[in-house]
């Protein structure tokens, strides 16, 4: 294995954290100060009705870190992140809050789901959902303030939604949802930003847009960002570290060190090769000639299956 990455799972070598080091990307975050770990995997297993999800992953966060969740569906990504959570308790290992064992309820953290399923009918606006950032976890009603009321005014500016703060959510484009969720994550300051494939059916423009002000939260607010995705090119230009998942197991450093055909050879237990073109990638996976069908030669390529079918770091 390449020096620096770090490698956790089946058969791999005990892994060497790529945070002893500073920060090798070159994104928002880049340049973090050393300090306490925000964040800590230690060697996380996780079994879910007899079957392993996840083996044996050691990573870390710190604040003002960008981190990319790389891999197809079914790599075990949001399992992962349902640990940290605190909603998948691991059948192995440990996951640290500021160096110690998480609670159920932790405000250093918050939560972007993939999506808002709201019906358009439904009278909920934009600051309402934002609202319930401070208080959805309790019973019962809140009195309105000025203080709240300037806070979700001030928290939906940051997010660039205030233009839409009275909309019903229904109405809104999956970008601007994207916003909304995120806003309802910030309100109540979390020092670590969860977000679980928020880049999920949005165009590019959308795309671009989400993570830019993902990488102004990290920038500005040294806010931690941990982000799960099946395509990794719109997340190059801004990711400190990659944990990079495959079969339940991770590959942990900056991209020039993981999402090589080396590391993620062994990381999918078969021969892989990455491509870049046009400041892009794509890692493809090459048939064993046993495998290949009799209309395929044996040394094409084919696409390592991620969401929605399209091919991990699928070229656009």
């Amino acid at each position: 294995m390449s020096v620096g990455a770090a490698y956790t799972g089946a058969g791999a070598p005990a892994a060497q954290q790529s945070q002893d080091r500073a920060p090798a990307g070159a994104g928002a975050g880049a340049g973090a100060a050393a300090g306490s770990e925000l964040l800590s995997l230690e060697a996380v297993s996780v079994r879910i009705a007899g079957r392993e999800i996840l083996h044996d992953v050691s990573f870390a966060i710190r604040a003002g870190e960008f981190t990319g969740l790389i891999g197809p569906n079914g790599a075990g990504k949001t399992t992962m992140l349902r640990a940290i959570l605190g909603l998948q308790p691991p059948s192995a290992g440990t996951v640290l809050i500021d160096g110690s064992p998480r609670a159920r309820r932790n405000n250093s953290i918050g939560y972007v789901p993939q999506k808002l399923v709201v019906d358009p009918d439904m009278p909920l606006r934009v600051r309402d959902v934002v609202a319930l950032g401070l208080d959805g976890h309790r019973l019962g009603f809140s009195f309105p303030s000025r203080a709240r009321r300037d806070l979700v005014n001030e928290t939906l500016g940051a997010v660039g939604a205030a233009g839409y703060a009275d909309a019903r959510v229904g109405e809104l484009s999956g970008g601007e949802q994207q916003r909304v969720l995120i806003a309802h994550a910030l309100i109540s300051q979390p020092r670590l930003l969860l977000l679980d494939e928020p880049l999920a059916n949005l165009d590019i423009r959308s795309e671009q847009g989400i993570v830019s002000l993902l990488e102004r939260l990290v920038s500005e607010h040294r806010i931690a960002v941990l982000i799960s995705a099946h395509d990794m090119n719109p997340l190059l230009r801004a990711m400190d570290r990659i944990v990079y998942v495959a079969g339940g197991r991770a590959a942990v450093g900056s991209t020039a060190e993981v999402v090589r055909p080396d590391v993620l050879s062994r990381l999918y237990g078969h021969h892989v090769d990455v491509l870049r073109v046009h400041d892009r990638i794509l890692v493809v996976a090459a048939p064993d000639d046993e495998d290949a069908g009799a209309d395929e030669p044996p040394d094409r390529p084919r696409p390592v299956t991620g969401h929605s079918g399209s091919a991990v770091g699928d070229l656009r």
